[in-house]
This record gives structure tokens, C-alpha cells and sequence, in this order.
């Protein structure tokens, strides 16, 4: 079967449901850390609570690679995970809010009250539903578009993560300029923050409905014709006679590329969790002159709306960056433009050390964007080319462990680092961050290009 381009448009409606998809996983990142202090986590617990998310995608992201590679049904292979991840995360996304709502007993279990006890397991059900909704996106480029086309889908697919997060990040301040209140009593999410979230999961069904609609994915003959393989792809191994090979066999076979990219992540996306977890405290404190106590005070409120701007003004620094990386991978191949892109990002989560002034946090988020431009794009393209279409899904879920293991690790450490390393100050992390993305950068001289 001859691997056709695909026009623009069909490239577009390919990953257009992912900009919703990314709406939710913009709230979360930017507000989860808001949310947990306000219903009373200590600034050391806080990366705690940033455990459950890579944990669950870990779980859930290799498990929908392997059963959606299996799956050949009239709703298609990856779209039947699409809608029902989707259609978990808008429960929980209006649950999660209101966790400080609910009356509760106050009597405390392992350090935490009930409200903290209801929101974490909130956040445990929206990052599984999240993640159940955002693998099959990136498993349909895969799927559907040929080597030369990769690079653009999955830019494509960038582009629209950033949209989806500038949308996400702006919210909460964009409801409070229309009149939503962003403060509330002690231990209560504001009204600025629920409207987010419920806003968010209107548009997030609605992008999902939009792709499943406009796509039709290939049958397991066409699958089988398009990618080289034997047999009716994906029904019994390639035949119907092949035994399907498990994870561990999967992983020995990996190619080298895997391993490699997969250590250049580990760094990048530790770093990111501290941006994700410390940026509230760092920019209350640093900016708003925040006594580190009240989470209820107006500083650390609109300190939190902040944090959805300068993430939103990462997300534009991604999609400016995201057009200067073609002229990079020309004159430098992917290898050098992913290098020179994380050290771009390094440079952004160190500088916020001296930065006093919120609107000259501007300058460090856009440059951090950079990191965040080739991290969405770069590895998956420099894998998925040197992947065969046999178990590709499987593949790219065991890949995203590559993603949620760093998180895992720096979540462990944020504690430590925070008392021991940084003394108490949230900004440090910022710095931890930075240097992380260094050794990312280092890491990218072991990735070899097939």
C-alpha cells in the first residue's frame, strides 16, 4: 500500500481533540499544587501529591498501548479508549474543585485531613482518565501518517497541546477579571478555579467528539498494507499464529534510540515537575511578598492566578519556539536542535532566581518554552522513525514510562531537596529545574538517528 500524504486538514482533525485533552492537563499542572495547599498541605508534602499522576499514567499509558494495538472494533482502535478517558476526566473534573466544599469529619489520617484525602483521590482518577484520552492521539500519528509527514502531525499535535494549554493556564485569571471571586474561606478552592475546571471539561468533550467524528482509522488489512506487515495486523500478532510478545520481550528488542531518548526525558521531565509544583510558592513568595502560611491571603491566591499566565506565556514561548525549530534540525539536525533547546530552558529556570518582578518572569517562562517545544515533539518523532508499525502503540505507552518515572523520582526527592538543598525556599527548585535540563542536554550526545 503506498504510504499517501495526508493533507493538511486531515492531519489537523487527526490530533484536534488533543487541544481539549490538554485544557485538562493545563488545569491540573497549573492548580494542583493551589488547590492541595489551600485545603492545607505543608509546602513539603506538596510533591507528595505530584506522585499519583506519573504513577497512574505509568500503569495505564502501556496498558493502552497494548490492548488498543489489539483492538479492531466499528468505533475503531484507539477512538473506544478516547471517549471513555474522556468522559471519566469531566466527572472528575467537577468533583476535584470542590473537594474543600464537602463536609467532611476533620480527624486526620496519615497527616492528611479528608478534604486532602478527597482530592487526592480525584487527582488519581483525572490524571487516569487524562491519560487514557491523550495515548490514543499520539498513537494515531503513528498509526496513520508516513515517516516524512511525522515531524509535521506531531508539530501539528504541539501546536494545539500549546493552544490547549494557553486556554487552560489563562482561565482562573480570566474568571477573575469578569467578576468570579479568587478567594475563599480558609481550606475552600476559589470560585475563579471551580468555573476553570468546569469550563474546561465542556470544551474537552466537545474537541474529543470533534476528532472522533472527522477520523476514520485504517482496518487491520489496510494497518497491515500501510506499515509492511503480514496478515491482518493487530488481530492474533501479525497472522493470527505469532504469540504476542510481553512487555520484558518488547524491551530487549527495543531498539537503542529507546534507551536513549528515554534518559534525556528522565532529566527534562523531573525538571518540569518542579516547575509544576514549586512555581506557586516561588512566585507568591519572590513576587508578592507572601508570609509562607496563609494560603488563603490574597498574595498567594493571585500569586496562583500568576502562575496560569507566566505557563501561559511558556505555552506561547513553545509555539514561537516550535517555528524556529525546523531551521535548527536543518542546520543542526533533531539531536542538536533538542540540545540547544533544553539549554534555552535552563537558562529560563535559573534566571527566575534574581526576578522580583512578575511581569519580568515573562522573559524566564518564554524562554523555558523552548525546552517544552522540542520535549513534545523531538522524542516521539526520533523514536517513532526508528520503530517498525508492528507493536507500535505498545511501544509508545512503555515509552511514556520515560515520562512518568522522572516524575515519579523527583516527586520522592522534592521534599528533601526543598529542606536540605534549597533551605526552605520554593525558587530554589526552579533552580534544581534548570540544572536538571543541563544534563538532559548532555544526555542528547548518546541519542543515535535512525
Amino acid at each position: 500500500m503506498e504510504k499517501r500524504d495526508l493533507s493538511f486538514g486531515q492531519l489537523f482533525n487527526l490530533s484536534f481533540g488533543f487541544f481539549g485533552v490538554q485544557i485538562a492537563y493545563a488545569l491540573q499542572s497549573a492548580n494542583i499544587s493551589r488547590i492541595f495547599a489551600t485545603l492545607g498541605a505543608d509546602p513539603h508534602q506538596l510533591s507528595f501529591f505530584w506522585i499519583l499522576p506519573p504513577l497512574m499514567g505509568m500503569i495505564v499509558q502501556p496498558l493502552i498501548g497494548k490492548y488498543s494495538d489489539k483492538t479492531w472494533c466499528r468505533l475503531g482502535r484507539r477512538m473506544p479508549y478516547l471517549i471513555v478517558g474522556a468522559l471519566i476526566a469531566i466527572a472528575v473534573m467537577v468533583l476535584l474543585p470542590n473537594a474543600g466544599n464537602f463536609t467532611f469529619a476533620q480527624s486526620a489520617f496519615l497527616g492528611l485531613n479528608a478534604a486532602m484525602w478527597f482530592g487526592l483521590f480525584s487527582l488519581m482518577f483525572l490524571d487516569t482518565s487524562i491519560n487514557i484520552a491523550m495515548q490514543p492521539f499520539k498513537m494515531m500519528v503513528g498509526d496513520m501518517v508516513n515517516e516524512k509527514q511525522k515531524g509535521t502531525a506531531y508539530a501539528i499535535q504541539s501546536a494545539l497541546c500549546n493552544a490547549g494549554s494557553i486556554c487552560g493556564y489563562i482561565f482562573p485569571i480570566f474568571f477573575t477579571w469578569i467578576g468570579i471571586a479568587n478567594t475563599a474561606a480558609e481550606g475552600v478552592v476559589p470560585d475563579s478555579v471551580k468555573w476553570s475546571f468546569y469550563v474546561g471539561a465542556a470544551i474537552l468533550i466537545l474537541c474529543v467528539l470533534y476528532t472522533f467524528f472527522t477520523v476514520k482509522e485504517m482496518n487491520p488489512e489496510e494497518y497491515a498494507a500501510f506499515h509492511g506487515l503480514s496478515g491482518n495486523a493487530g488481530q492474533s500478532g501479525e497472522s493470527g499464529e505469532k504469540e504476542e510478545p510481553g512487555f520484558v520481550k518488547l524491551l530487549i528488542d527495543a531498539p537503542s534510540t529507546f534507551w536513549t531518548v528515554g534518559l534525556v526525558q528522565f532529566f527534562c521531565w523531573a525538571a518540569f515537575m518542579y516547575m509544576w509544583t514549586y512555581s506557586n510558592g516561588a512566585i507568591a513568595t519572590q513576587c508578592y511578598a507572601w508570609d509562607g502560611v496563609s494560603t488563603a491571603a490574597d498574595a498567594f491566591q493571585t500569586a496562583g492566578n500568576w502562575v496560569g499566565v507566566v505557563f501561559c506565556v511558556q505555552a506561547v514561548g513553545s509555539l514561537l519556539w516550535a517555528m524556529v525549530l525546523p531551521v535548527l534540525e536543518k542546520y543542526f539536525t533533531n539531536r542538536g536542535a533538542y540540545a540547544i533547546s533544553l539549554l534555552v530552558g535552563a537558562a529560563g529556570f535559573i534566571s527566575t532566581m534574581w526576578v522580583t518582578n512578575p511581569y519580568v518572569l515573562w522573559i524566564s517562562y518564554l524562554l523555558i518554552g523552548a525546552a517544552w517545544a522540542a520535549m513534545l515533539a523531538l522524542p516521539f518523532t526520533i523514536l517513532t522513525n526508528s520503530l517498525k508499525g508492528e507493536n507500535m502503540g505498545y511501544y509508545l505507552g512503555l515509552f511514556n514510562c520515560t515520562i512518568c518515572l522522572p516524575q515519579i523520582v523527583a516527586a520522592l526527592l522534592g521534599g528533601v531537596l526543598l529542606k536540605y538543598i534549597c533551605a526552605g525556599a520554593q525558587v530554589g527548585m526552579l533552580v534544581v529545574a534548570g540544572v536538571l535540563l543541563v544534563l538532559g542536554a548532555v544526555s542528547v550526545v548518546l541519542v543515535k538517528e535512525k
